[in-house]
């Protein structure tokens, strides 16, 4: 096989627009993949059987991260990187995005305002979990300086706690 090049999946890209439409059809099926492979779930009923116990719950935010950006981060990164390029993917990156900032809202601001540290409002804290929590803190602590997954999400938990919880 002479010129066949071996990456290349062996899908027409008619083939793959037929089924998801379009770029963005394509990135929220990959966004919803890494999703449901990082148990989304599991972390719904985690945040429920936590109910009244914010420590819990961040502890269940962290912990599907954590899955989400070992099992799906490859994907996370390249249309995070292709949306330079391509603004559908973007779009659909910056949804998924906001299911989780909308979901971080609806659960903190369950917490009684006494729990969360003096002056940081639910928005904050959101704000505070996405800039902790990131593929970029994960990818950089795993990779450049060898930390396993274990140990990144006890340190996004720990600093978490630090910067919300009273």
């Amino acid at each position: 096989m002479a010129g066949h090049d071996r990456r290349a999946p062996g899908v027409s890209e008619a083939t793959v627009y037929s089924i998801y439409g379009n770029k963005a059809g394509l990135a929220s099926s990959l966004i919803d993949a890494a999703e449901q492979g990082a148990d989304v779930q599991q972390t719904i009923a985690e945040l429920k059987e936590r109910s009244g116990d914010p420590d819990g719950q961040l502890r269940a935010f962290v912990g599907f991260d954590r899955r989400l950006y070992e099992s799906g981060g490859d994907v996370l990164r390249t249309l995070a990187e292709g949306r330079r390029q391509h603004p559908e993917l973007g779009a659909a990156y910056d949804e998924g995005r906001s299911r989780g900032d909308g979901q971080r809202r609806t659960v903190f601001s369950s917490w009684p305002t006494q729990v969360r540290r003096a002056g940081i409002d639910v928005e904050r804290a959101v704000a505070i979990f996405a800039l902790v929590v990131s593929l970029d803190s994960f990818g950089s602590a795993t990779r450049d300086y060898g930390w396993s997954a274990d140990e990144v999400e006890e340190w996004w938990y720990a600093t978490l706690s630090g910067l919300l919880l009273a």
